[in-house]
């Protein structure tokens, strides 16, 4: 069995990982049940299609078309259209065993449920002014459809990609082609509440360093890792940035040397080739060894951000996610041993 951290020593570890105390968020009146579309959807009777779909869009119609036009990339359900009704019908037919198996591994939704609740708290208390999704719904699409949407009423949840790492079609060919195995090892519920946060946080401050240059994006992208860090201070670094704890332990050891290696490189380039080697997905950084993870611009980004909060004790995460990254770079003079 095991046992349960106590709480003082997991706030201790919260301190000492930020910086300062997390706020206590415990009190904020945030409700988060999820509502299974996923189960309404596959539990209709095909025989019948037409008028179980509409009977579906009765019952969700903040979601229903959504689901049909931005996830199966057909017509909208209140078209009626046969070319929509046939396709969810072909949809749910070919599907059911992915359903069946989802069904199995989210009997219950609880953990995420709890996990988002702490996350929109944070939000609630850093950004009151932000409309939180009124629904929360769970989906499950086609493969190449994403794991988090925001919709204009819901934060929809793509359970597709939460099946676990050793899901048969993750490892299939046409799984592999789809998701690597660096990219499928993340398909595990327990990324389902910091991707959320992710989505929410990119709502909040849509990324705009595209075109900047490689420093200033490397900051910009950091910043948002840095705020799903105040959004989920008691989550693992290697939920948030997707890292496995292999590649953040060589990350850590060696921050001095991958700062002197990108020294060796323009951090003021506006090349697109050399920018995509440093961020974005893939197995590792070219250049460096491969237990480097991928992407390792933004974790770098993330060290300068965490560094200059730091030296701003007082900064909000609003003005922090204002601050112009060549400020940060300027001020925090970013110098890891």
């Amino acid at each position: 069995m095991k046992k349960k951290i106590p709480l003082l020593f997991l706030l201790f570890i919260i301190a000492c990982k930020t910086g300062k105390k997390a706020p206590d968020v415990s009190n904020i009146p945030v409700t988060v049940h999820i509502e299974r579309f996923d189960q309404a959807f596959f539990s209709l009777d095909t025989n019948h299609i037409q008028q179980a779909l509409l009977d579906l869009g009765r019952q969700y119609p903040y979601f229903i078309n959504d689901f049909a036009v931005n996830i199966l990339g057909t017509s909208p359900l209140s078209d009626t259209s046969a070319n929509a009704f046939f396709a969810c019908r072909r949809f749910i037919s070919g599907y059911l065993p992915v359903r069946d198996s989802l069904n199995f591994k989210f009997a219950s939704m609880k953990p995420v449920e709890e996990g988002l609740k702490t996350g929109l708290q944070y939000i609630r208390y850093y950004f009151p002014k932000y409309n939180l999704p009124p629904k929360v719904v769970a989906f499950i699409g086609p493969f190449d459809a994403p794991g988090v949407a925001l919709t204009r009423y819901t934060l929809a949840i793509g359970l597709q990609l939460y099946a676990g790492k050793q899901f048969p079609f993750y490892l299939s060919s046409q799984g592999q082609e789809l998701f690597p195995l660096y990219i499928s090892r993340r398909f595990e519920p327990e990324y389902i509440v910091p991707n959320c946060m992710k989505s929410l946080s990119e709502d909040l401050f849509p990324d705009k360093s595209q075109g900047k240059p490689l420093i200033e994006q490397m900051i910009e992208k950091g910043k948002s890792w840095w705020l799903v860090d105040q959004l989920l201070p008691e989550t693992a670094d290697s939920l948030k940035t997707g890292f496995s704890e292999k590649q953040l332990s060589w990350c850590v050891s060696n921050e001095g040397q991958i700062w002197n290696y990108f020294l060796d490189q323009n951090l003021f380039s506006l090349d697109p080739d050399l920018i995509k080697n440093f961020i974005g997905d893939s197995p590792y950084t070219q250049g460096m060894p491969e237990v480097s993870p991928g992407n390792i611009g933004q974790w770098v980004g993330w060290r300068i951000v965490q560094k200059y909060a730091s030296l701003h004790s007082d900064i909000t995460p609003d003005q922090l996610m204002k601050t112009a990254a060549r400020t940060i770079f300027d001020e925090t003079k970013y110098k890891p041993k």
